[in-house]
C-alpha cells in the first residue's frame, strides 16, 4: 500500500487466508472499532483495494454483505458451477450480492422476496425467477416446482429458515447459511439432511484472499453494488433509522464527504 491509494479493510483483519481460526475472530465493528469514524488505524495486510470502476460509497458495500455473498459460493472448494441453480432468500445486502454472482458465475438464479415491488427488481438484478413468499409461504414447493422437482444446487440463507432450504435442495446440494433474521433458531429433523446428502456450511463473511479474488471478478465484469440510499456523516443515526424501518432494496451508507 501506498499513501493516496483507495482501500477498503477486510472485516477480520487478521484472517488473510484459509480456514478461520480462533485467533482471527476480532472483527470490525464488532470487538474491535468499526469504521464510522473519520481516523482509523489498521494492519497495511488487512487494507484491500478498492476495484477502479467504484466509487467510494458503492466500495463501502464490499467488506461484510459482498465477501459473504462470494464466501456463500465458493468458499466451499467446490464452489458454484455453470449451469447449476442457486436459490438466494430475501432481498438484503447479501441477498442481491448472491444474484449478482450466482449470475456472473453462470447459474440460473431464483430469488424470494416478501415485497411485490422488489420482485422486477430482483429481475433487472439478474433473477431468472422470483417468488414472492407472502404469497406462497411454502416457497420450497414452488422452488421444487421451477427446478422441474429436482431442486437447486446451492441455497445462500440469509433469514435462518433451514428446514425449507433444504426441502428446496437438490441431491448432493449444499446450503450456505449466513444467519437468522428473526434470531429463532428451529430444530431441524435430520433426516432432511439425509434425504438429499446434504451439506450445511455456516458462513461467516470471508477471508482477505477470498475479498481480493472477489475483487477480481467485480473489476472483470465492472459490476456495481446495488445503493439504496447515501446519508451524511453528520446524520448517521437517521442513517440507522431508515435501515432499520425503510426495508431497502440496496445498501444504506453514511459517507463522510
Amino acid at each position: 500500500m501506498r499513501p493516496g491509494d483507495r482501500v477498503t479493510a477486510a472485516l477480520f483483519p487478521r484472517w488473510l487466508d484459509g480456514p478461520l481460526e480462533p485467533t482471527y475472530l476480532p472483527q470490525l465493528g464488532g470487538s474491535l472499532d468499526g469504521m464510522l469514524t473519520e481516523l482509523a488505524i489498521l494492519p497495511e495486510d488487512a487494507l484491500v483495494h478498492i476495484p477502479d470502476h467504484l466509487s467510494y460509497a458503492e466500495a463501502a458495500t464490499l467488506p461484510c454483505a459482498a465477501v459473504t455473498a462470494w464466501n456463500a459460493l465458493t468458499g466451499d472448494g467446490r464452489g458454484i458451477q455453470r449451469g447449476q441453480t442457486v436459490l438466494a432468500t430475501g432481498s438484503g445486502g447479501v441477498s442481491l450480492f448472491t444474484v449478482q454472482f450466482a449470475k456472473l458465475l453462470g447459474a440460473r438464479v431464483i430469488a424470494t422476496t416478501s415485497r411485490a415491488d422488489k420482485e422486477q427488481r430482483l429481475r433487472d438484478l439478474g433473477a431468472d425467477e422470483v417468488i414472492n413468499y407472502r404469497d406462497i409461504p411454502d416457497w420450497h414447493t414452488a422452488t421444487r416446482e421451477l427446478t422441474a422437482g429436482r431442486g437447486v444446487d446451492r441455497v445462500a440463507d440469509t433469514a435462518g429458515t433451514l428446514e425449507q432450504s433444504l426441502k428446496s435442495l437438490a441431491f448432493d446440494g449444499h446450503v450456505a447459511l449466513v444467519g437468522s433474521l428473526s434470531g429463532n433458531w428451529p430444530p431441524v429433523d435430520p433426516r432432511l439432511l439425509f434425504g438429499v446428502a446434504a451439506t450445511v456450511r455456516a458462513v461467516a463473511v470471508g477471508s482477505r484472499a477470498q475479498f481480493t479474488s472477489m475483487n477480481g471478478v467485480i473489476t472483470a465484469h465492472r459490476l456495481r453494488p446495488v445503493l439504496d440510499q447515501v446519508f451524511p456523516f453528520e446524520e448517521a443515526v437517521a442513517a440507522y433509522g431508515y435501515y432499520e424501518s425503510a426495508s431497502p432494496f440496496g445498501k444504506v451508507i453514511i459517507k463522510i464527504r
